[in-house]
């Protein structure tokens, strides 16, 4: 009894002396804590919106319940195709295409062997540090039909007609592809990097003696090498694949109704209804479903991707 009572005793001022060796990191990870919950725990409440027609004048909790109506929301609109196609179809080349553009620069990246590396890499990252609204009135800068650089300059040097960008949506969907793929590949390019430049050197080395092209080194080390990076960013591209950059679909086309059959998003069709009948349940359920398609797409796809190389599966 007495040798199972010191080593009780041990233990208790063991677990104390731990925890006030520890004290500095529980304090530092108070903040932390505390963000998360405000941030991220405490807004889950608001999913009780999505099954309530909010009624302002008894309150959220006395506001009756609707079941599922709200859901019906997007898919009972007349515009329901044209917002799940541009949603879908953006995101979907957006991730192929961002995907090779932030790989190859990446690759050119590591290939710099000299001080300007650094310069390089803060460059590609300034697109991505910009403010959306910074970047759409770049954009109008170049697109605009009176005082912009593409017809005042480029179009008038080839002896061009004048476009109005702002009224013709066929233009869009590649300008609005290329403004993200320039705003976007900074940063997943340094990601990129930051596994290349783990790769062991040797690997090289043996691929050079053996008279192997840079292609081929390419092909048969670096993809390779990269390949786990690459699944999971695109498993974790592919969980917003029911959302879209709010900013990029609004701001940039200036919220122009003649583009709305090309820029008009989820996010942003939600938002427009938000403003006209100010319904919040509608909105809330618009988010959550949101949410529990893009949980489905990652499921399904880190399953896939268990099946064909379980290393690579996020979990």
């Amino acid at each position: 009894m007495s040798n199972s009572t010191s080593q009780n005793r041990q233990g208790k001022i063991k677990k104390k002396g731990s925890f006030t060796r520890n004290l500095p990191l529980y304090l530092l990870m108070i903040p932390g804590l505390l963000y998360l919950i405000i941030n991220n725990y405490l807004p889950m409440f608001g999913l009780t919106f999505a099954f309530k027609k909010i009624n302002y004048t008894v309150g959220v909790f006395e506001s009756p319940w609707v079941g599922l109506d709200n859901f019906t929301y997007l898919f009972k609109t007349s515009d329901a195709f044209v917002i799940f196609r541009n949603t879908l179809c953006y995101n979907l080349a957006f991730i192929v295409l961002g995907t090779v553009l932030a790989i190859v620069v990446a690759i050119f990246l590591e290939q710099v062997r000299t001080k300007m590396l650094r310069v390089y890499q803060t460059s590609i990252l300034i697109p991505y540090l910009l403010s959306i609204t910074v970047v759409s009135y770049l954009a109008f800068a170049f697109l605009s039909s009176d005082n912009g650089f593409i017809n005042n300059s480029i179009l008038k040097l080839l002896g061009m007609d004048e476009i109005s960008w702002y009224s013709s949506p066929k233009y869009w969907p590649f300008i609005l592809t290329f403004i993200y793929l320039w705003k976007s590949f900074g940063y997943s390019s340094i990601l990129y990097f930051a596994t290349l430049i783990g790769i062991d050197d040797s690997y090289y080395e043996a691929a050079v003696i053996d008279g192997a092209s840079t292609w081929q080194q390419i092909r048969h080390i670096t993809l390779p090498c990269l390949k786990t990076t690459i699944i999971t960013l695109v498993i974790m591209h592919i969980g917003r694949m029911f959302y879209s950059d709010f900013g990029l679909f609004y701001q940039v086309p200036m919220n122009n109704g003649l583009l709305f059959s090309v820029t008009n998003t989820i996010d942003t069709y939600v938002y427009r209804g938000l403003l006209q009948l100010n319904d919040v349940g509608r909105s809330s359920a618009a988010g959550f479903l949101q949410s529990i398609l893009g949980f489905v797409l990652v499921m399904i796809t880190n399953m896939i991707t268990r099946k064909i190389d379980k290393e690579s599966a996020l979990f």
